[in-house]
């Protein structure tokens, strides 16, 4: 296997593993998700690492895993930023009252979140915004389905969105709020660098990937049609211009080809 088709690898896998989810249930459902977060961190990291270096996979982690923890346990110790929560024990040991495997999500979705908006916005304020909303929206998906699931419940649920009963509308707020924190300290401790779509289209992938199976899950496999409509309405705000991007790259290099 050549090293262009060996950098596909673990996106497959991670594709195949969320396949996965809607049949099974229970606690194997449980250790599923656990696996899935942390193939997609792997993922995440990983790409990080051989296409950037050591120090940028490095500051991906510190900021995000080490802030996405940090942030969590902030939230289930007080009740802000995403209101007054708390975790089952379904998904394996904590620290400080948050599941370890729960800081790997944030790290799994905010590079590619990251990278989407490099590809589509120059550095600056629109940058960071850009992949915060990117980061935020895929909540619309992540919490109506973990709830549903009994992995975290919320004390007061209300006011919740139309359509999907037990989260927070004021959650959502939190996760703009900590995204575009995150995203800020990205964008100072990164270093610049040339965007390479060759390099990253595993990620563009990863993320289109995301809109799109998620949409088709909670409307069709998880019976969730409330947050299927919120999420494919929030996140098609970054999914729909990355899919125009590359089409229109693709259409650029047939021409000159």
């Amino acid at each position: 296997m050549d090293r262009n088709r060996l950098r596909w690898l673990p996106l497959v896998v991670l594709v195949l593993a969320q396949i996965g989810y809607p049949l099974t249930e229970g606690q194997d459902r449980a250790r599923l998700t656990v696996a899935t977060v942390a193939l997609g961190y792997l993922l995440s990291v990983g790409h990080a690492l051989s296409t950037r270096g050591l120090r940028t996979a490095a500051v991906l982690v510190l900021v995000t895993t080490g802030g996405g923890w940090a942030v969590e346990a902030l939230g289930v110790t007080t009740g802000f930023p995403f209101g007054d929560y708390h975790y089952s024990g379904q998904l394996g040991p904590k620290l400080g009252g948050v599941p370890l495997v729960i800081p790997l999500a944030w790290t799994w979705m905010a590079w590619p979140a990251w990278l989407v908006a490099a590809r589509l916005v120059r550095p600056g304020a629109g940058r960071v915004a850009l992949a915060a909303l990117g980061l935020a929206t895929w909540d619309l998906f992540l919490d109506p389905q973990m709830v549903a699931e009994g992995y975290w419940t919320w004390h007061r649920p209300t006011p919740a969105l139309p359509g999907v009963p037990g989260v927070p509308v004021g959650n959502y707020l939190g996760w703009l709020l900590v995204a575009a924190v995150l995203m800020t300290l990205l964008a100072r401790l990164l270093p610049a660098g040339a965007q390479r779509d060759t390099d990253d289209a595993p990620m563009y992938a990863l993320y289109l990937w995301t809109y799109a199976s998620s949409g088709l899950a909670h409307a069709v496999f998880l019976d969730l049609p409330g947050s299927a409509v919120w999420g494919m309405l929030a996140m098609s705000v970054v999914a729909v211009p990355l899919a125009g991007a590359l089409l229109r790259a693709r259409q650029t290099l047939g021409v000159r080809a």
